[in-house]
This record gives C-alpha cells, structure tokens and sequence, in this order.
C-alpha cells in the first residue's frame, strides 16, 4: 500500500491476551485486528480527501487512496493539469497570502502551524505620512485612499512585527482595517496576539478573518493553535481538520496538528470516562475466554457439591461462586462475584481463605477495581504461598498496566514454588507474544503442552505464534493436529479460520468459522461465544461485499452478548464503511463505554472523535463536504 505513515504512539496499551490473537481479555487485538482490516481494503474509519484515517493502538495511520489513478503523484499530477481557472486563481490568492502575512512567533514546540519564510521589510516607515486614523476620520477618506492607506499600514505592522514590536504592529493592523476589512489583516494581528501568548484574542481575530474567507487556511491554523492552548480540543480539532481537508492534507505540519489534536480530545474525554465509570464485569464473552486461560481443576476438597455445607456460611458462598461461575452465563458471573465477595465477609473459611482472596481478586480485576484486585492477591500469596495462580492473575494484572518487570518477577516466584505448573508457562508465554518476543513465546507455549497436552489453548496460542513469525508451514501444521486432537472443540475452528481469512482463502474461512457456530450452539446454547459470528460477518464483509448478511449476523452476535466489545467496534465499522456516519459514530461511543482500561477507552474514542469531526466538518463547512464528494473520498471508496 502506498503512501503509508505510522505516527507516534498513543500511551501504551499492553493488557493480557488471554487465548488467542484477536479477541480475549485484552483490547490491544480488537484494535489490532480493526485497523488490519482497514488497512487490507476492509473498512473506512474516516475518509478525507481521499485519505483515510485509522486510529489504532499504535497510533494514527494514514492510508492514501491511489485506485483512481494509479499513484498519488500521477493523481496530483493530473489534478494539476485539470485545474480550472477558478482554481489557479485561489492558488495564487493564497501564494500571496503567504507573502504578506507574518509569521507566526511563540508556537511551542512541535506545534508550528505555519510554513517559514522571510518577512517583508521597508527601508522607511510607510505610515509617517499618513493623515490621523481612526473610527471618525476613516468614512471621510475615498475608497482609493483607504485602499493605499491600508496598505501603507499594513506593511509597517509587518515591519513592527518582524521587529517583534507586536502592540505597535497591533496598533498598525487594526487602522489598516478600520481602512479595509480584510482577512489578512485579520490574521496578521493575530499573529500579534499570538506571539503574546493572548490566546483568547487570537480566536477572536481568526475568527474575523474567516469569516472574510473561509477556506483561509493561515487563520485556520492560528485559531486552532490557540484553541489548543485554551484546552478547546474539539474546536481545534474541526479547525485543524478542515485546514487539512482545503490544503489536501500537503501541509504535514497540519496533519501532525490533526494527530496530536485526536489524541487529546480522546484522552480528555476517555479521563471523564473512567472517573465516572461503573465498575461491573465486562461482556460474558470477555470473562469466560479470560477464566478458560487457566485450565480448568477440580473444586478444592471440601467444597464438592456433596459437600455437607451451610450456604450461609463462607464456605457455603464460595462454593455457590464457583457452581455460578460454571453457568458461563452474565447472570452467572454476577451472582459468583457476589458469592465471593459475600464469603469474605462471612469468613469461617479456613484452609480456603487463600482461595477465597484468589478468586475474589480475580472478579474485582474483571470489574477494573485494580487496586483492590492485587491487594487481594497480594493476602493470598501471604496465606499460601503455594497457591501459584495467584502469582500468574498477579502477574497479569503487572502486565496489563505496563510493569513487565513485575509480571517476570511473580512468574519467576510462581515458579520457586511449582516449576511444573504448565499454567505459568502459557501465561508466561502470553507476556513473551504481548512484547512481540515470538521466540520465546514458543517456546513456553510448547513447554506448557509438554506438561500438559490436554489444554487446546496453549496448542492454538503456539500456532497463532508460529504465524506471526512467519513460519506459516508450521503454524497451519500445528492447527492441523489441534484440529484432529480437539475435534470437538469450536475454538480451534474459529482461530484457524482467522488464519485463513487473513490468507484471503475466505470460503475455507468461513466453513470453520460454520462450524465453530454449530458447536458453539450445541455445545453452550446459554453461554454461546459470538467470536465465531463475527468472524464469519467479517469474511462475508471482504469477500463478497455483503453489508446485510454481514449486518444480520453482528446484530445476532450483539442480541446473544450486548456487551461484546468486539462485536460493536465491528459493527460501527461496518457502518461507516456504508457511509452510515451518524449510526455508527453511536457504536464507536458504546464500544469506549464498554471498555475497561483508560488505553482502551481513548482507541474507542479515537474512532467516535474522529466520525464526529467529519460530521461536524461537513455541517459546518458544506463546500468542503462537496469537493470530497468531488474527489471520491466518501466512506465506502475502496482503498488500494
């Protein structure tokens, strides 16, 4: 693909994968695999002048569109011989423009709005002669004579103002407008303004100027580096975007404005967010595929079902948690959560209080009660240090908020005391793939099979990370045996179905993920899985372009779990890449409401902010909404 530009990286993101590459507990896959998709023609985010936006994990990746012509530099080249008249006349309006207007001082760092060149100068000031000016004198002067006494005026405020004389050159300006209205007087002062950090005064004279020219792009610039400075993002953002959309997206300073300016509307918003944010489990889809990344052991002794317990005591609640938590069901996962926090406060759970902290430390991490999660882990490895699980939910939870080396520590303490534990080494693994350390996630994949053959996740892990290093050979072999070992398992078919969908092999793909749907509806009829769903909506979407089956079958998947993130962020690209943008920025801002961490709420918001600002760039400046439409850069175009 051509034209391709990675951009800085938002906060780091890093949460734990909890069974394969695209959909567990983990929001880093979900964007991953969204913007995979858009970057291999299978969705739009944003288009702007024929370049799209998508916002990732990684950052903000601008993708052109060249179908039409074969390359962006044939495309401006033909646009260049097709200009009209009308056209190269405001190409040399705003050439001049750039001759006049001074440059802009006292920009911070990074944030330079505007190209350098040099100042004009004078060898006298040209204003010495010139009769008193203000709001009595200036309607007895003819139009000639305001004309030349404006202009008189204006180029001694740019000699005041390359002489970083600003207030006179303040002075100077605003008696060139008294004479003639003009939107480059407009923003000369504001560049005035701008250079004594009077931010407010700045939008008030950008303002001015365009609405003498709205498609000005210097004064676009300005106001929204001043708004940005006045923590108005959103305004900034629109006036960046819309200064991107007139210069065609050539300014690259303006494009980084674009860039930085996303990223903090998102992260303003995605901290509001949080701050009020309920906590409560995620989707059923997300708890069940983070519980089955522990394989699965028998009740502790002593809280079997035949166990002879009062339900009333603390033992008699732990044991209602784990027959809740074998529902598989969000009605399920909320009574076991509660019956592990109601244990607690029972107490009476002798050799079980280890246990106990575990597993209430395992629902409050689901919850995103982070603090409270390892604080009770931290109480159960005090009371049984043998209990290495506690050590590995731990570890994970290190992982997720960035601290590796907390993760390796507790893997290595997990290890002093089971070195044998198979359980350590996939999730150890787990840590390795996260990093993009492939190697050694292998090979703790395969000694987590070699101690136990029996737990298919560790067999699908190990052949996603033998695709991901590019051994495909191997990674399809390996799925292969999975396959024929788990038979009977849907996972298998719907991870080696995104293997193939991402080799393009579509109707292959979709025969897997058919049959991870059968098995999930026999097998789970309560607890169903909707990957498999979207997956299959997915592969129908890129293949043959089928909006309404792909549709049906993400409504299904959000009917069966209505909070299955992936699920909805699917469905809004979906939307909008039918041009749908009202519907879909709605599912941008319920997959931010559905997510857990403050990185995985500003990748969500990113996606919503973005089909916001085309929404509001469209309404507010309609003529710009027409030459995209001119230019083909319509939600929907295709992107090669």
């Amino acid at each position: 693909m051509s034209g391709e530009r990675i951009l800085p990286p938002f906060a780091p993101n890093t949460a734990l994968d909890t069974s394969s590459l695209s959909s567990q507990s983990s929001s880093l896959p979900l964007w991953e695999r969204l913007s995979s998709w858009a970057a291999e023609n299978k969705a739009a985010v944003y288009t702007i002048a024929g370049i799209a936006i998508v916002v990732t994990g990684a950052g903000i990746v601008y993708y052109r569109s060249d179908s039409r012509t074969g390359g962006a530099s044939g495309a401006e080249a033909d646009a260049k011989k097709k200009a009209s008249k009308k056209e190269r006349r405001k190409a040399k309006k705003d050439k001049d423009k750039d001759q006049e207007q001074p440059e802009s001082k006292n920009v911070p760092e990074g944030q330079q709005q505007e190209a350098k060149r040099n100042v004009p100068t004078v060898e006298t000031d040209s204003s010495d002669h010139l009769p008193p000016i203000n709001h009595s004198t200036v309607d007895s002067f003819s139009d000639q004579e305001r004309k030349e006494y404006a202009t008189k005026l204006k180029i001694a405020g740019n000699k005041a103002y390359g002489d970083k004389s600003y207030n006179e050159a303040i002075d100077l300006y605003g008696k060139a407008i008294l004479c003639k209205p003009d939107p480059i007087f407009y923003s000369n002062r504001a560049a005035c303004y701008n250079a004594l950090g009077n931010w407010d005064k700045v939008v008030e004279d950008t303002t001015a100027a365009i609405g003498l020219d709205n498609e000005y792009v210097k004064a676009l610039n300005r106001r929204a580096n001043a708004y940005e400075h006045l923590e108005q993002y959103s305004e900034a953002l629109l006036d960046a975007t819309a200064s991107c959309i007139i210069d065609g997206f050539r300014n690259e300073q303006s494009v980084q404005s674009v860039e930085r300016l996303l990223k903090k509307v998102a992260e303003a918003k995605g901290k509001a967010i949080l701050d009020g944010k309920q906590k409560r489990l995620p989707s059923p889809t997300f708890v069940t595929n983070y519980l089955q990344s522990f394989r699965p052991r028998p009740r502790p002794e002593g809280l079997e079902e035949t166990a002879d317990l009062n339900e009333d005591s603390g033992k008699g609640q732990l044991r209602a948690g784990l027959a809740a938590m074998e529902k598989k069901t969000g009605e399920g996962y909320d009574a076991a959560s509660r019956a592990f926090d109601k244990a607690l406060e029972l107490r009476d759970l002798d050799e079980h209080e280890a246990f106990a902290y575990n597993m209430r430390g395992t629902f409050r991490y689901l919850r995103g009660e982070h603090a409270d999660a390892l604080k009770d882990l931290d109480k159960s490895v005090e009371l049984r240090p043998s209990l290495t699980q506690s050590y590995i939910k731990r570890a994970s939870m290190h992982l997720e908020v960035g601290n590796r080396e907390g993760a390796a520590a507790d893997f290595e303490k997990a290890m002093e005391h089971k070195q044998d534990d198979p359980d350590i080494y996939y999730h150890r693994a787990q840590l390795h793939f996260i990093l993009a350390e492939f190697g050694d996630a292998a090979k703790d994949y395969q000694k987590s099979i070699d101690l136990d053959q029996d737990f298919i996740f560790s067999h699908i892990q190990l052949g996603v990370t033998q695709y991901k290093m590019g051994t495909i050979a191997s990674s399809m072999a390996t799925f292969r045996r999975t396959m024929k070992k788990f038979d009977k398992m849907p996972d298998v078919y719907n991870y080696y179905g995104e293997l193939l969908l991402d080799q393009q092999k579509h109707s292959e793909a979709i025969e897997k993920f058919e049959t991870a749907i059968e098995m999930e509806k026999q097998t789970k009829p309560l607890g169903m899985n909707v990957l498999p769903l979207v997956n299959k909506a997915l592969a129908l979407f890129q293949w043959k372009q089928d909006f309404q089956e792909a549709e049906k079958l993400l409504q299904k998947a959000l009917i069966i779990d209505p909070e299955c993130d992936i699920a909805v962020a699917t469905m809004a690209q979906l939307l909008l890449q039918q041009g749908k943008v009202t519907e879909a920025l709605k599912y941008f801002e319920r997959a931010a409401e559905l997510s857990r961490t403050e990185g995985e709420i500003v990748n969500a918001l990113s996606y919503a902010e973005a089909t916001r600002t085309q929404l509001e760039v469209q309404e507010k400046y309609p003529q710009l909404a027409n030459r995209l439409q001119g230019m083909g850069g319509l939600p929907g175009q295709g992107m090669r």
